[in-house]
């Protein structure tokens, strides 16, 4: 059990921690409990949860019980940001839809089966029951002001215009009962965050010291960066959603498809649960053929089964190779298609009368008609991959794919949609 430790540090994902040497010691007394806390921020974990969710893995994988808490509670305060702006308070209605939402999609990233098994909790379970003189009695007079004014996230507020208000002040305070309660309820000995929590973390710790008399763990992962040190995430529409519905699998399978050589074998460590060996190897191809983009379509493959499952997968990879020439367009469902040509130019259509012509022009693809009419004549023009020669023929019923598109090509690279207006 205490290989995971060494594991994690190979893999990068420990960045700041209390005690290693005492944190191995325990690992090595039996199964631990530990935790990580999401708070429902919005209707769909992303991409920068799942290494906190990887550590987790790591961790059960390696025999301990992971607690795995949606902050229904400190989801309705919010956690004080670097922007010198108060977060919106939402709903409580929308806070607990999204706290529904975010336990479901935990449930199907951890192992909820056998002796290890996770468990979702709720510190809105325990908050909502806590009095306003509990809290301050019970809670408030173990925090020293001036070790909250201190931390990093308040000072900087507190600097700017707007400053900070007593809700989100108080958000570090509730954190720390999280931990103080799952100490007392389920043994909970070692909570893990993202580094930007450190803070937070410490808080928990310190409670549970000053109230129960234990010593227990804290350790971060750290902020996934890219290799030019800029923020990594965010497709062409935005953040890189888990939801489905909020981001197609194929968009996400091309997200981590797109990844940088630089990146990549880190990424395949931090995102993915592949061997050492496995790894190694893909970073030796990396390096002698990077135009293979071998190590990419691996770290795709890995993190869209995980989050999407083998069946998302396999459309992501139909629509990717259809979309070039390699596949049967229509075979793809109108999801997929659309997911797939979402980002391309795109044209209206009339069936029974529009042209190759007249949708290379419209798409963007050609200046004008006599261009056009070249590039068919040149061979350059695809109708759903296939060559168009006659310039003249009107696209009919026949030709429509899935959700009444087209594709049309010029060249290889040239891509645009059709749609049947």
């Amino acid at each position: 059990m205490t290989d995971v430790l060494d594991e994690l540090q190979w893999r990068g994902l420990i960045a700041q921690h209390t005690d290693l040497d005492a944190l191995r010691t325990a690992l090595g007394q039996g199964p631990i409990t530990f935790y990580c806390g999401f708070d429902p921020t919005g209707a769909s974990l992303h991409h920068g949860h799942l290494v906190a969710v990887k550590v987790m893995r790591h961790l059960q994988l390696a025999g301990h019980r992971p607690l795995a808490l949606v902050g229904g509670a400190t989801g309705l305060i919010g956690d004080p940001s670097g922007r010198n702006t108060e977060r919106t308070l939402n709903n409580k209605d929308v806070v607990a839809s999204w706290a529904q939402a975010l336990q479901g999609q935990l449930e199907n990233l951890l192992d909820f089966q056998g002796e290890n098994a996770a468990r979702i909790v709720n510190n809105l379970d325990w908050t909502a029951q806590l009095s306003t003189i509990d809290f301050l009695r019970d809670i408030g007079r173990h925090f020293r002001l001036g070790t909250m004014l201190a931390k990093d996230v308040v000072a900087r507020r507190l600097a700017g215009e707007e400053g900070i208000s007593f809700t989100e002040f108080s958000y570090q305070i509730l954190q720390a009962n999280d931990y103080l309660e799952l100490y007392r309820r389920y043994g909970c000995t070692l909570e893990v965050g993202g580094n930007d929590q450190w803070g937070n973390l410490v808080g928990g710790m310190d409670l549970i010291h000053k109230v129960e008399g234990a010593s227990v763990h804290i350790m971060t992962n750290p902020l996934i960066t890219k290799a030019d040190g800029t923020k990594f995430g965010k497709t062409a529409g935005g953040a890189v959603w888990l939801n489905p519905e909020m981001l197609s699998p194929y968009a996400f399978y091309q997200f981590w498809l797109q990844t940088d050589d630089a990146d990549v074998i880190r990424f395949l460590k931090v995102f993915t649960f592949l061997g050492r060996e496995e790894i190694e190897h893909l970073e030796q191809v990396t390096a002698a053929n990077p135009k293979s983009r071998e190590a990419q379509r691996v770290l795709a493959q890995e993190v869209t089964t995980w989050v999407h499952g083998a069946d998302a997968l396999e459309q992501a990879q139909a629509a990717t190779a259809a979309l070039w020439g390699r596949g049967e367009l229509s075979e793809l469902s109108e999801q997929t298609l659309a997911a797939a040509t979402a980002s391309l130019p795109t044209t209206d259509l009339v069936v029974g009368e529009s042209t190759i012509v007249d949708l290379l022009v419209g798409a963007g693809l050609e200046r004008g008609r006599n261009a056009a009419r070249k590039t068919v004549a040149a061979g350059g023009a695809y109708l759903n991959n296939v060559k168009v020669t006659d310039e003249d023929r009107p696209v009919d019923a026949g030709d429509l794919l899935a959700g009444g598109m087209i594709l049309v090509r010029k060249g290889r690279r040239n891509l645009a949609v059709a749609r049947r207006s």
